[in-house]
């Protein structure tokens, strides 16, 4: 810029403005903001001291206050496309994208070749969620400065977002090509290995990543997200505890650490953190995201639905897996015309999503020629590029499609790819399994039964349905739900947690003596009646509905003297027939391998046997699936008996009871008693030879 009519001391406005610069340059800050203030002093809005006002406040941290500098420099009528530029990304990490984009778009409509704009519009339009806008500035900038690597790892962001994973691997790999040492490349590379479920390599990058860069957040972030892919919700906390010890309120740590939570079943800690995000962030999708999914998990549906239009709303990424969140949530809650009119809405913002047709496919009833198998099957043609979750979803909903238009060949190549690729994503080990629950049986005896019995805390509340999954627990839940002096709580993790509170088990039972035996099973108790007694409603019975609790069976009573359990049963192949074709919500490893599926039935049936012998009859009740279906009135009235109940009429129209049902079987019970889920198998028996194999049954 040319001189101005004042100097500051003996220099002219241009020498001085140079002068500056370089100090800045050469790190003497303090001479560069001396020099700075000078010429501000004697020319008041002087845009190019307000610039280097702004870059130093940006490098000391002050966000606000370069910003504002940046502001007043790019209201002069000379002022170079780089300033708006600059201040499109102070916008962008302040999180004012409208403005960022505003001022990105202005910096390249001034200035066509500059890189820098392109660039940083480029990011914004990524950030609001307009990702072939974003891919059309990124690509500029490519062509424009082909050899730069940040360029290529900003593309293969959009490009992971546009859900092309091959061309976004791609990228990320040229960006690491050009700079072998380039962190960010190889945290994003990681993510994008995570989502196509190449865990190792995955975590080997994310942790190239801190090697190179202690202090790279997203790199932490992105090690935990390849930990909680791969069922390792520990070792993700490890890895955010990494990352506390410097950015202890960073909005998108306490988002993963909620999220990991969750994995773990601490829901009200994870809305905890989440909420601490939104405090901090309150434009944040995915924190909205996240405290609607852990109010979801409490139960709180309405507070739950409030944020997943929030986060729909919101610039990001997320309002595609936020609205089909909402519709799920409806559909627990038994509104399904809301919850169909929801999923419209989804599709008709994002027009032909496989993830939300999958999603809505267990409310559907699929026809030949439907248009939603044929969408789903073409966006497979693209397989090995989408996200390992959204094709193993896929693949899952197009095996029920088959099933119900006939086509069991189709039905089981799907549900044989979903599984296959499902069983990569955790490790399970069968033997393991079986070792575990023997040695359970092994310690409750029933001589060490009869010694402990009595002790522990003497509540009527909990009644304790459990069995296989898919073995009709949730209709037996419904029934004696729709009692008035009954709430049913669902699957809880409740029990669980108490039990791993007192140590290792059965190893904890083993070492109780007569004297601390009675103090301890109370506070196993205690603990387990404090989590659930909030659930009751008041009522003198609430349900709890985890099935796997069938390995705890001989422990409740001890625990619980007052407790009562039903135990579901069903036919063997059915049972495991439902549990193969349902992609589970929460981790049922045994069940994503028709052999190990065998494997794991047996177990649980040489379980139910021990426990038989175990289990006080007025205490255990065991309940046929067929049984229900041939004789609703007379075993839901056995079950009321059993529980010491009058009969009400209310438990014949289970299917009105309009509860949050969230299981696998969620739309089943919002049906009358129907029929033909008994005995299907026999007609699929040609795809269940490995399981049919295991359990010992002939094949019809």
């Amino acid at each position: 810029m040319s001189s101005t009519p004042s100097s500051p001391g003996s220099m002219n406005i241009q020498e001085a403005l140079s002068k500056a610069y370089a100090h800045w340059n050469a790190g003497q800050a303090d001479q560069a903001e001396m020099l700075a203030q000078r010429v501000l002093a004697a020319w008041p809005g002087q845009p190019d001291a307000l610039h280097l006002l702004g870059l130093m406040a940006h490098a000391y941290g002050n966000l606000d206050l370069a910003i504002s500098h940046l502001r007043q420099a790019c209201l002069a009528p000379r002022a170079p496309a780089v300033y708006s530029s600059n201040l499109a990304e102070m916008c962008r990490q302040k999180g004012l994208l409208a403005e960022g984009v505003e001022a990105a778009q202005r910096a390249v409509n001034m200035d066509p070749a500059l890189v820098s704009g392109w660039n940083n519009l480029g990011i914004l339009q990524q950030e609001t969620g307009r990702f072939e806008e974003s891919r059309q500035c990124l690509e500029r900038v490519i062509a424009l400065n082909p050899g730069w690597p940040e360029a290529h790892n900003n593309l293969g962001n959009t490009w992971r977002r546009l859900g092309r994973m091959d061309r976004a691997e791609a990228c990320y790999r040229q960006a690491l090509a050009l700079n072998p040492s380039y962190p960010e490349a190889h945290s994003n590379l990681a993510y994008l290995l995570s989502s196509k479920g190449n865990f190792d390599d995955a975590a080997k990058h994310a942790r190239e990543a801190i090697d190179l860069n202690p202090q790279l957040v997203d790199a932490y972030l992105n090690l935990a997200e390849v930990e909680i892919s791969r069922q390792r919700a520990d070792a993700a906390l490890r890895a955010l505890d990494m990352l506390n010890a410097f950015a202890p309120r960073h909005p998108a740590a306490l988002v993963a650490r909620a999220k990991a939570l969750k994995h773990l079943d601490h829901n009200e800690e994870a809305l905890e953190f989440a909420r601490a995000a939104i405090a901090l962030t309150p434009d944040n999708a995915d924190a909205h995201q996240t405290v609607a999914q852990s109010l979801q998990d409490l139960g709180r549906t309405e507070d739950a639905l409030r944020h997943y239009a929030q986060a729909a709303a919101l610039p990001g990424i997320s309002a595609e897996t936020a609205m089909a969140g909402s519709a799920l949530l409806l559909t627990e809650a038994g509104r399904r015309d809301e919850a169909l009119a929801a999923f419209d809405a989804a599709l008709e913002r994002f027009p032909g999503s496989a993830v939300i047709m999958a999603a809505r496919s267990d409310l559907r009833t699929y026809s030949a020629n439907d248009p939603d198998i044929a969408a789903m099957e073409a966006w497979l043609v693209d397989g090995d590029h989408r996200p390992l979750p959204d094709r193993i979803g896929v693949h899952f909903a197009l095996g029920k499609a088959y099933l119900d238009v006939g086509d069991s060949a189709r039905a089981f190549a799907h549900f044989e790819a979903g599984s296959r690729q499902k069983r990569s994503t955790f490790d399970h080990d069968s033997a393991k399994t079986a070792a575990t629950m023997q040695a359970i049986c092994a310690t409750i005896t029933p001589e060490r039964f009869a010694r402990l019995s009595g002790l522990g805390e003497p509540s009527s509340m909990p009644v304790f349905i459990i069995g296989m999954p898919r073995s009709g627990t949730t209709l037996i839940e419904q029934i004696i739900s729709s009692h008035p002096l009954v709430t049913g709580a669902g699957e809880l993790s409740a029990l669980r947690h108490a039990v791993d509170r007192m140590g290792e088990f059965p190893d904890w039972l083993v070492k109780l003596d007569d004297a601390s035996a009675s103090a301890a099973l109370k506070r196993c108790g205690e603990d387990y009646l404090s989590r659930v007694k909030p659930l009751a409603q008041g009522r003198p019975h609430v349900v709890d509905k985890m099935p796997g609790n069938f390995v705890h069976a001989g422990l409740i009573p001890l625990v619980l003297p007052g407790a009562r359990i039903i135990h579901a049963r069903r036919d063997p192949v059915d049972t495991c027939l439902s549990c193969y074709t349902k992609l589970f919500g929460g981790l049922q490893p045994f069940s994503y391998d028709l052999t190990e599926l065998g494997l794991f039935y047996r177990e649980y049936e040489r379980m139910m046997a021990h426990w038989r012998s175990v289990l006080p009859a007025e205490r255990f009740l065991e309940v046929e699936y067929e049984a229900v279906v041939d004789d609703l009135e007379g075993e839901a009235r056995r079950m009321i008996e059993f529980l010491g109940l009058q009969w009400d009429d209310a438990c014949l129209s289970f299917h009105t009871n309009q509860r949050i049902v969230r299981t696998a079987s969620v739309n089943q019970v919002r049906k009358p008693i129907y029929r033909t889920s008994k005995g299907r198998w026999q007609k699929h028996a040609a795809y269940l030879k490995p399981l049919l194999d295991v359990l010992e049954i002939e094949a019809p």
